[in-house]
């Protein structure tokens, strides 16, 4: 063949592959996402799957073995990184046998399915000064045994163990990165932990959370917490910081060179920015934050110390609206969606790609549960009846600085009776608060189209649990999703060959 058409052979083949690799492609960048399932009306599993793969999230980790949502995840080709809450612990760390037997149920049974696990996150954050060393002596026997239950049923190789921690079990003594090591109460304990995972050839996980070093420090200077600003560097020797990230992420770089681990890989296990429940926590700030961090991804920039970027979950997809709150009211807002797959506000992906919603999510009907006007906001049963059904819903939205934190005594009742009311699946009895209360079909919102008030205080309608419950297994639907994609990609590769070779 001559050499000319050769090249032009060449070129053509190398187009084409170009053109599979775009077809195949799971979104435009690898984003990776924290998943909690903690919620009083669950987002449908297989809509969540379909949620990630539209926004380009290929990797995903979850907090337990939740059934629905492993099985929707089951030959979609997103990683996993599959959490083990902390009270398994010390059942894990007193038998092997125990480990064995979860890694079976809840590893071994979901790979041979199809579900790509590729890390088992033992504990999380089980060094918090908070757990009152708790967890200190479990927690290392309860990663031994199951790495050693994976190498036992053949995933030691595929399925890599891990620790996510707080970044608050290292610290510096000069305030600057250069003097970073381990807190000293656990130090050998990371030091042993850090070693089993470097022998296993396995990651070590962080959290870091700059909206925490805002929110519980009021001297904090605010411009540091974000990407891109300039304001408030730290310089230490010859390296400058301008943000907490990057300076918090190099203390622990820090830390693992002193004690001999310097290239130990890291992964970031959570960073974000909650839009609720705190002054700080707002859809503004929340923007702001998550996107200089989608940069950061999409451009790969990482820190001074580490060049190259560390794989970084985002935290979170989804708000929780049963997660705990010991920590603060913003714990049940963290989403980048809100709690139905709704966008809470922009975000640029790369490539002109932006947020898509959730697409099939059933509601309850559109009624809400609201004070009557003719109620007196002097009953003496108000007060009572608002703590009642704040005791059993979601009511974090109502605290000081947050987004329904400014509504008037009747709005703000109408806000708990309707939480209440929602969580309750729009129960007739739900909305019965001693004559205080009645059904409306008019969205009260101050949110809502009409109403005058300027605010992003929303009166929520629950995801009908019922109406997805009676709807095909997740694994169909995504199989028959799966299957039509394929055949539209192979007939669309066929037509460019035919139009390539023709």
């Amino acid at each position: 063949m001559p050499k000319q058409n050769m090249g032009s052979l060449n070129y053509r083949i190398l187009l084409m592959l170009c053109i599979i690799s775009e077809v195949f492609a799971v979104g435009v960048f690898g984003f990776a996402v924290n998943w909690g399932t903690r919620s009083t009306h669950p987002f449908p599993p297989n809509i969540v799957v379909k949620l990630l793969k539209e926004n380009g999230f290929n990797k995903v980790k979850l907090f337990e073995a939740d059934p629905g949502a492993l099985k929707a995840l089951a030959k979609s080709g997103i990683e996993v990184m599959l959490g083990i809450p902390n009270e398994f612990l010390a059942p894990l760390a007193d038998s092997v046998q125990f480990a064995e037997n979860w890694v079976t149920r809840n590893v071994s049974a979901y790979v041979t399915s199809g579900v790509n696990i590729r890390y088992v996150a033992v504990g999380n954050e089980p060094f918090l000064k908070t757990y009152k060393d708790m967890y200190l002596q479990t927690t290392l026997p309860a990663l031994q045994n199951i790495q050693a239950a994976l190498i036992k049923a053949g995933l030691g190789k595929q399925v890599k163990i891990t620790v996510p921690l707080n970044a608050d079990v290292y610290q510096t003594d000069s305030g600057l990165p250069s003097g970073g090591n381990f807190r000293n109460d656990i130090h050998d304990l990371m030091i042993s932990i850090v070693k089993f995972l470097s022998i296993n050839g396995a990651p070590l996980t962080i959290n870091i959370y700059p909206f925490l070093s805002l929110q519980s420090d009021p001297h904090f200077p605010k411009e540091y917490a974000f990407f891109g600003s300039k304001s408030n560097p730290i310089v230490d020797g010859s390296i400058t910081y301008y943000n907490v990230m990057e300076a918090n992420f190099d203390t622990l770089i820090t830390a693992l060179e002193k004690n001999g681990f310097a290239s130990m890989p890291v992964i970031i296990g959570e960073m974000g920015w909650p839009t609720d429940g705190d002054p700080s926590a707002n859809n503004e700030l929340a923007q702001r934050f998550n996107q200089g961090l989608f940069d950061q991804i999409v451009q790969k920039q990482g820190t001074p110390k580490r060049p190259t970027l560390p794989e970084i979950y985002a935290f979170a997809l989804i708000d929780e609206d049963a997660k705990s709150i010991d920590p603060g009211n913003f714990e049940r807002h963290w989403g980048i969606f809100n709690f139905d797959g709704t966008i809470k506000y922009g975000l640029d992906l790369g490539n002109g790609k932006s947020l898509v919603p959730a697409k099939g999510v059933k509601y309850l009907a559109r009624q809400w549960c609201v004070m009557s006007p003719e109620a007196n906001i002097l009953d003496p049963n108000l007060g009572p009846s608002i703590s009642y059904a704040c005791t059993y819903a979601d009511c974090t939205s109502l605290g000081y600085g947050s987004s329904c934190g400014m509504l008037d005594a009747r709005s703000n009742a109408s806000y708990a009776f309707n939480i209440y009311y929602q969580t309750m699946n729009q129960r007739k009895d739900a909305c019965q608060f001693n004559n205080l209360s009645m059904i409306t079909t008019a969205d009260p919102s101050p949110a809502a189209p009409g109403n005058s008030r300027n605010s992003s205080c929303r009166f929520e309608i629950m995801i009908d649990i019922g109406k997805h419950e009676l709807a095909r297994s997740p694994s169909s639907n995504l199989g028959l999703v799966n299957r039509k994609s394929r055949i539209v990609a192979m007939t669309s590769l066929l037509v460019l060959v035919s139009m390539l070779f023709g």
